[in-house]
């Protein structure tokens, strides 16, 4: 399993449940994501006004969220997104939102808050969530899932045909497979999320270390700034290695990903 941390994702149990034809995606989704104009506004301000209160920069350094994040994606997350309105002027000014399922979400890891990562919410409180030969089944229904990719041949019951019992390192995967199964699914509890990896066969996520506490989401990311084709030995390290100052210098030019460079950052919406 890759360790994610960003440097500075009801029916009978022996039956499979039948997938329902694929519903057709509407153009826009006007409850899940801002609109096109909206978005670069926000962007556009937070770049020229934004502080560590508002915006705060990450890097990449694994491939659990590929092909939809790289490694090497320097994001700017936007850290008031997910912020309770209230009373002030902010409130009314800038368009806070609430957090959907397929939203990418970045949040300190549970096991070890001085970890940042980053997945997408695949289940809000109250959803009953199940894997069935790697595929999604939300509420009881096949949710189908274009950002997923699946990069390794061989089959894990435990991660491809989720909740199966298992023992596990972390506590609150344990906790969440002894109270919050029914009927071989996970259901979410009041005040959590369940998130996974976009790379569904190689992410360290929700299956093994349990949810998300609300309180541990910082925000969601927002733009590309850039992108660079960098390891993830140099991006993992505490300081610039002088390797990765010289191959920045050498190649800067042919590594940076330009056609990344100031791109958005959608959610997907799962119903």
């Amino acid at each position: 399993m890759d360790q994610d941390n960003l440097i500075v994702t009801q029916g009978d149990p022996g039956q499979q449940p039948e997938p329902v034809a694929q519903p057709e995606v509407p153009e826009h989704y006007h409850h899940h994501q801002r609109g096109f104009i909206a978005e670069w506004t926000v962007t556009i301000i937070l770049l020229l006004f934004g502080t560590t209160s508002l915006i705060q920069a990450y890097v990449i350094p694994t491939g659990s969220m590929e092909d939809t994040l790289l490694v090497g994606d320097h994001l700017l997350v936007d850290k008031l997104a997910y912020a309770p309105p209230g009373g002030s002027i902010s409130s009314r000014l800038l368009p806070y939102t609430g957090l959907h399922r397929g939203d990418i979400i970045v949040f300190r890891f549970p096991v070890d808050i001085r970890q940042t990562f980053v997945k997408r919410c695949i289940g809000i409180p109250g959803d009953h969530i199940r894997l069935i030969n790697k595929q999604l089944y939300l509420n009881g229904r096949f949710v189908p899932e274009p950002y997923v990719y699946h990069k390794t041949d061989y089959f894990d019951p435990y991660r491809d045909d989720f909740p199966l019992p298992d023992i596990h390192s972390y506590s609150d995967a344990r906790d969440m497979m002894e109270h919050h199964i029914e009927n071989a699914e996970v259901v979410v509890p009041p005040g959590s999320y369940f998130a996974m990896g976009d790379n569904r066969d190689s992410s360290l996520d929700s299956r093994y270390w349990g949810f998300v506490p609300r309180a541990n989401i910082i925000g969601k990311p927002l733009i590309i700034y850039w992108s660079y084709d960098a390891s993830t030995e140099d991006l993992t390290n505490s300081s610039i290695s002088p390797r990765h100052v010289l191959d920045l210098l050498l190649h800067f030019p042919t590594k940076t990903r330009w056609r990344r460079t100031l791109q958005l950052i959608h959610p997907y919406p799962l119903k």
